[in-house]
């Protein structure tokens, strides 16, 4: 039972870290291929945007990270739950390590998903009186899906390293309590 888990959350962080470069490379594929001002056509107040690649890459790259995000959550919750009950108030108050990096990874998730959403949307088709917001086109500016790959990277990083966290903690309990039967 312990080599299940052990083989299981390694192949699962393997998946979460295809996932997690899949995502970054769509978000930097994306800024090369997002709409630009020169994309940009008016007639008299009107304008219209094309689509650009980069919405396809944009909602490819949101898919990716949600899943890795879930993944990554259901290992932490696996371990969270396959402990004992024999937590003290005290120990229950004390955040670890991997708490904090789960907190962080859902900071930069919810951030990322944010950015990614709304430029992916922006490089959506803008017919002319349908901008994006209002009836007027918008244009993403240079870097923000460079600044997403980024969290991206940062929130795949922080859900491995709270998932082995876990993980190691799981099985470092699982060794006392081992110990303890002898």
């Amino acid at each position: 039972m312990e080599k299940t888990h052990s083989v299981s959350t390694t192949i699962l962080s393997v998946i979460i870290t295809i996932l997690g470069i899949a995502s970054f490379s769509l978000c930097v594929a994306s800024e090369f291929q997002r709409t630009k001002w020169e994309d940009l056509k008016l007639d008299g107040k009107l304008c219209h945007l094309p689509t650009s690649r980069a919405f396809r890459f944009g909602i490819v790259a949101l898919i990716c990270l949600c899943a890795a995000q879930i993944i990554g959550n259901l290992i932490v919750c696996r371990n969270f739950c396959s402990r004992e009950k024999r937590i003290t108030s005290c120990d229950a108050r004390k955040p670890t390590i991997g708490g904090i990096f789960l907190f962080l990874s859902w900071i930069s998730f919810g951030i990322a998903i944010t950015f990614i959403s709304v430029a992916t949307s922006m490089n959506k088709r803008q017919p002319y009186g349908k901008g994006w917001l209002d009836g007027e086109c918008y244009v993403v500016k240079d870097g923000v899906y460079l600044g997403t790959a980024f969290l991206v990277l940062v929130n795949v990083g922080s859900t491995l390293a709270s998932a082995i966290l876990t993980t190691r903690k799981r099985e470092v309990d699982q060794a006392k309590k081992v110990y303890a039967q002898l």
